[in-house]
């Protein structure tokens, strides 16, 4: 089954680190980032999708960060 994910985080390092640890574990990038101005919170935003392959069949129980 093909899993999809959405990676999202504040402008700092913290974006990197996420989006590292989810290629380290075999998730690989889908398309290009993205970032917005988040202005309730006066932050700009980052966001990268992200999909893996991986054996079983999909429901909506699946964990996708423990993937």
């Amino acid at each position: 089954m093909k899993l999809y994910r959405f990676l999202s985080e504040d402008d700092t390092s913290a974006f990197c680190h996420k989006v590292t640890a989810a290629l380290n574990k075999g998730w690989e990038l889908q398309g290009s980032p993205t970032y917005a101005f988040d202005a309730a919170r006066g932050v700009m935003r980052c966001g990268q999708a992200v999909v893996k392959e991986v054996p079983g069949t999909y429901t909506p129980e699946v964990k996708l960060g423990e993937q």
